[in-house]
């Protein structure tokens, strides 16, 4: 990875017309939303929790390696710039998040001829966890533990390097799907029984960007890894922004909400969803 020259940017927050694209579509980009220094440094940790080298390719031998939840100082600087903060509070509303104490996890996928063994779409459940057997885990129509899906890219990432795959506007279609099932929610293994099918019509778009690009997804986005084309390993952190308490319905609804209660054909008003 190559050291760029750090840009700077004002914090103008997002506009009208981005946050109606992530009500409508359930992402938005954010360019440059850290900085190539502490995307360098986020990158040389990495590498070396990996137990791995850059001028070494002969090490690179799985199609993955997962590296955990990291808390050092460069990652918790990529979670929390200005430009995220005013974003969070946009798109989750001000007070109603955790700040970001790390991120994590790290799926570091490399050129290789094996098939990585996690490609498939899913959203990412959020609660119930305590469950040992993860397809028992589930997600609500509220979106219990979890206020946003995130995309943090740590290298750069071209069509060829593993880009996540994001299904636009299937959050709407899970937003549906999810509302029978109550604040019980749905397990992952009742929402992945036909593969989410119902969002195959979805136009599928590849999360790529410099090293320092930041996706703010929904967080019923339908989404999947991909194997490694390329040439040059892709470093890429998956962390939620957490909510930070319950559903509070005195508060006015964020994009988050409208959103789901847009989908499920609930009057918008100063009630969440």
């Amino acid at each position: 990875m190559k050291k760029r020259d750090k840009m700077s940017h004002d914090d103008h927050g997002l506009t009208a017309a981005e946050i109606r694209a992530f009500i409508d579509e359930g992402f938005i980009r954010i360019d440059h939303a850290f900085s190539a220094d502490v995307a360098l440094a986020c990158w040389n940790e990495l590498w070396a929790d990996a137990g791995l080298s850059p001028d070494d390719p002969s090490g690179w031998v799985e199609p993955v390696v997962r590296v955990g939840h990291k808390f050092t100082p460069p990652f918790v600087a990529a979670g929390n710039t200005p430009r995220l903060h005013r974003a969070y509070d946009q798109l989750v509303g001000s007070g109603r998040w955790v700040r970001p104490n790390g991120l994590g996890t790290f799926p570091i996928r490399f050129p290789s001829s094996k098939s990585p063994p996690d490609t498939g779409w899913h959203i990412d459940v959020s609660f119930g966890m305590e469950n040992p057997d993860f397809m028992e885990w589930r997600a609500n129509v509220r979106s219990r533990g979890r206020a946003l899906l995130m995309l943090f890219l740590i290298s750069d990432v071209g069509p060829d390097d593993a880009p996540t795959k994001v299904r636009k506007g299937s959050h709407r279609i899970l937003a549906k799907e999810l509302l029978p099932y109550g604040e019980a929610g749905a397990t992952l293994r009742e929402l992945s029984k036909d593969n989410y099918a119902s969002s195959e019509g979805c136009e599928e778009v590849f999360a790529t960007g410099k090293a320092g690009t930041v996706y703010l997804c929904h967080p019923f986005l339908v989404h999947s890894a991909q194997p490694h084309r390329g040439t040059t390993p892709r470093f890429m952190a998956q962390p939620p922004l957490l909510p930070a308490g319950d559903f509070d319905p005195s508060l006015p609804p964020s994009p988050v909400q409208i959103a789901i209660r847009e989908a499920c054909g609930l009057t918008i008003s100063r009630h969440g969803a």
